[in-house]
């Protein structure tokens, strides 16, 4: 029978869930159907139980990545620390959570041979930048956050966080139009470069003629002009849609245990900027 699988959020019109995981699905030969389900915040507790229990699994996005929490049977020590879940497995009648956001970003950094460690730049201080601040630190790196003057209190409240949580972490933060000196790793969690305004980029050329590798967490388009400068200056680049593929890739190890070929995840990952595209 059918295994049934879906990605929940609210508006989610736009998703690229079911693209992804059903090619993944196809690979790993596991007979799955895949769908989208619009689930308004007032109504998660009556979905949960009418809808959500009866599916072997389940992706998570906005609104709901904190208060599927409380419904869950048990999460998963990551899942707790960062206070998210986006992946559900529902097994022998018991729900369990992860996060798979931290292993995609891992996975990436690994695909395209990127050490994560040294002095690592993140650009902008939201939920993307979160996950990649709690990873470098994790990894012992010398991490600076660089942000605009406006998100400065931001950015002192996510420091003082990640102090709270982790032991004594190498972590400050500086003005990015002040950013300088050489970087091992310079990651761009801000919408800067974004399509349509692929002609911007968050730092100068300057700042990137002292970066060994650039991570950029956009993934359209699949080259950024930051990626693409990047790689012009001789750094090691890669972009957001590894992430989006590779975390993906995660819940299918926490569904069914799938092991995958690298480079059918890299077809992948350009055949998903491509339908992106096309949309």
């Amino acid at each position: 029978m059918s295994k049934k699988f879906a990605v929940i959020g609210h508006p989610i019109g736009h998703t690229m869930s079911p693209f992804i995981h059903d090619r993944l699905f196809k690979l790993s030969g596991i007979d799955a159907r895949y769908s989208v389900i619009d689930i308004a915040p007032e109504n998660l507790e009556r979905d949960y139980n009418a809808v959500l229990k009866n599916l072997d699994g389940y992706n998570i996005t906005i609104p709901h990545k904190q208060n599927i929490i409380p419904l869950l049977d048990e999460i998963d020590e990551k899942a707790e620390m960062y206070g998210s879940v986006n992946t559900v497995s529902n097994i022998n009648g018991k729900a369990r959570g992860y996060t798979t956001d931290p292993d995609g970003f891992l996975e990436a950094l690994k695909y395209a041979s990127i050490d994560l460690n040294g002095r690592v730049v993140i650009l902008g201080c939201g939920g993307v930048a979160r996950t990649m601040a709690y990873e470098a630190l994790l990894k012992n790196a010398k991490l600076e956050f660089a942000v605009r003057e406006k998100s400065v209190p931001k950015v002192k409240e996510l420091i003082k966080e990640i102090k709270s949580k982790l032991n004594n972490p190498d972590v400050s933060f500086c003005d990015i139009n002040e950013l300088s000196g050489g970087i091992d790793l310079l990651v761009n969690a801000t919408p800067v470069g974004m399509s349509p305004n692929t002609d911007n980029m968050p730092v100068s050329e300057s700042v990137l003629k002292n970066c060994a590798n650039v991570y950029d967490a956009i993934y359209n388009p699949l080259k950024t002009k930051l990626i693409k400068t990047a790689l012009k200056n001789g750094a090691k680049a890669e972009g957001g849609m590894s992430m989006l593929v590779w975390q993906a890739v995660v819940s299918h190890r926490h569904w069914d245990n799938s092991v995958y070929d690298v480079k059918d995840i890299e077809k992948l990952c350009e055949d998903a900027a491509k339908e992106l595209m096309s949309r």
